[in-house]
């Protein structure tokens, strides 16, 4: 069944790719990717492409444009060499979060983006928790936009034996704003009786919040955090301190993609009212390894039961879908 297929990483996601080669039961297939010294890149394949069906696995995180800039290169490339068709495996899509016109004079980057990996000739993409749902709209090929909350609630089930009646009621998933609503829901439907919370909050600045009001009952509950993108982290840590103050037992963080700049790490290893942050391996962040605090769940399962689902022409898990 994929006897027919190369699986590449690039740069971004070399430990990921690897799980996902050993899942599926093959090696990853070799790439070179080369910077000179005026900042051009040459991204090609190691292995002969002729006839294949290639996946590259690339998550556009920092340094943002480099890691686009090898993945359409190399696309280019393979598709030069005769390949089959190309599905790009995206874990973090960069510039999800410019989706939108928010002042006067603002480009749609998010758009801008996909337009260019349509018009290189992608013939699918996959990614993994878009900031927006409606981005999978700005593609002219089909993308599939999975949700980790399966995986999140798996983790957390085990830790809070959640089937145990004397847990029930004692967990509240928490949005940290309105538009993250169906996220909460989404990690609730996978984790029995709990409640959903929702903080609200307005943004005078970016990477700055200020908490007006939190609906729901928290009042001694182990309340669950759930977002997608962590960047500096101090609007989740404001949260948090806030949901700890008012009254929770005990404050975890659930996040699809950790960028973690600047200081974010340092930041949540001394926030004492955080008991732990969950995250996927999105985005590789080696010293993680390292740390008390983060905890990495691989989404490499997931990615692997993608590929057979498209190499079998099957839709994909439920566990994996979101269709909001």
């Amino acid at each position: 069944m994929i006897k027919d297929i190369l699986v590449f990483s690039l740069t971004s996601n070399v430990a990921l790719t690897n799980k996902v080669c050993e899942l599926l039961g093959i090696e990853a297939s070799k790439s070179e990717v080369l910077h000179f010294a005026d900042g051009e890149c040459l991204a090609t394949s190691k292995a002969d492409v002729r006839g294949k069906k290639i996946y590259i696995i690339q998550s556009t995180c920092k340094p943002v444009n480099d890691r686009i800039m090898e993945t359409l290169i190399f696309i280019d490339g393979v598709k030069r060499a005769n390949c089959r068709e190309v599905t790009v495996i995206m874990p973090y899509y960069g510039y999800a979060r410019q989706d939108r016109i928010a002042h006067i004079n603002e480009p749609i980057s998010a758009k801008l983006v996909a337009d260019l990996f349509t018009h290189a000739g992608v013939k699918r993409v996959l990614t993994v928790e878009l900031h927006t749902p409606q981005i999978q709209g700005f593609f002219g090929v089909p993308l599939d936009n999975l949700s980790p909350s399966y995986l999140f609630a798996k983790y957390i089930n085990q830790k809070y034996d959640t089937s145990n009646p004397k847990v029930h009621n004692t967990i509240a998933i928490v949005s940290p704003d309105h538009g993250a609503m169906y996220r909460a829901r989404d990690l609730a439907n996978f984790i029995p009786h709990t409640s959903i919370v929702v903080i609200d909050k307005r943004r005078p600045k970016p990477n700055v919040a200020e908490i007006t009001n939190i609906v729901g009952d928290i009042e001694g509950k182990t309340c669950i955090m759930v977002d997608d993108i962590i960047d500096t982290g101090g609007t989740i840590i404001a949260g948090a301190k806030a949901l700890k103050e008012r009254g929770a037992k005990e404050v975890l963080i659930c996040c699809s993609h950790a960028l973690f700049n600047n200081n974010a790490l340092e930041k949540f290893e001394k926030a004492d009212f955080i008991k732990e942050v969950i995250c996927t391996d999105t985005i590789e962040h080696p010293e993680f390894a390292d740390s008390n605090k983060v905890t990495v769940i691989s989404i490499a399962e997931m990615i692997a039961d993608c590929i057979r689902s498209h190499e079998s022409h099957e839709k994909i898990k439920d566990l994996y879908a979101r269709f909001h």
